[in-house]
């Protein structure tokens, strides 16, 4: 394990990619927020790392699990967005990402993000999976904002490559989860790690986004663990038997 990621072995053809498991800050990092921020979910994928790492064990795969806080870098950003050291999360500010010189910005991104990156794409070199799911949560309800609570249950992104999507959403929506298509985010316009390393390499996968109250107790990670485990066979399965292209 490094400081930047955690992988965990395995050899099935599934994948599992966890961006924001861990919510840890470097001692030499000092981001001056209190540290009841960095349990919320602007510190991390509440839930997602036990479900993630009981997704490994279930399916006997390979996982990668991101090592570091969002806030000290968000590894689910491109190398160059505005958002990869967030200044601002959520309505917090976040003072020690306000005004940082290039080169601290520079010494992050080679530190953690490429670091990460480059642990992930090795992997898919290694053992190139026939389906890739990447595992988060969302909150029900921001705190900036002003509209009603987030009524899904689970929601499956996508950009360009809608086929393991596709499956998803109708089996999902079949068994009775009130289940976003491309919600609460758009994988049109998020969907950084997936556009790096699925669709740039034609890999199937699946942008998971489960909400965080359903997971963030070992209950729920262990229920919603089962249903995802299903979830994911039958979509390698069904791509395997149907042979769809990439679009």
């Amino acid at each position: 394990m490094s400081e930047a990621f955690e992988l965990v072995q395995g050899d099935s053809d599934i994948l599992i990619v966890v961006d924001h498991a861990s919510n840890h800050v470097p001692p030499d990092i000092d981001l001056g927020i209190g540290p009841d921020l960095l349990h919320r979910h602007i510190g991390w994928d509440i839930g997602a790392a036990s479900l993630g790492q009981a997704l490994c064990e279930r399916l006997g795969a390979p996982g990668i699990f991101g090592a570091v806080s969002r806030l000290v870098i968000d590894l689910h950003r491109e190398e160059h967005s505005p958002a990869l050291i967030p200044e601002t999360s959520d309505g917090h500010v976040i003072p020690g990402n306000q005004g940082l010189s290039g080169d601290a910005r520079q010494d992050r991104v080679e530190r953690f993000w490429r670091l990460y990156h480059q642990a992930l794409a090795g992997q898919i070199e290694r053992l190139p999976p026939a389906l890739i799911a990447a595992v988060h949560s969302f909150t029900p309800r921001l705190e900036t904002s002003a509209g009603s609570s987030r009524p899904w249950e689970i929601g499956i992104l996508y950009n360009q490559d809608d086929r393991a999507a596709r499956l998803a959403i109708a089996e999902l929506r079949r068994q009775g989860f009130v289940t976003g298509d491309n919600e609460p985010y758009s994988g049109k316009l998020l969907n950084a790690t997936m556009n790096m390393h699925a669709e740039a390499n034609g890999i199937p996968y699946l942008a998971i986004e489960i909400r965080n109250d359903l997971i963030g107790e070992p209950q729920g990670a262990a229920r919603w663990a089962h249903i995802l485990e299903s979830l994911l066979l039958h979509c390698r399965n069904k791509l395997a038997q149907t042979l769809v292209p990439r679009p």
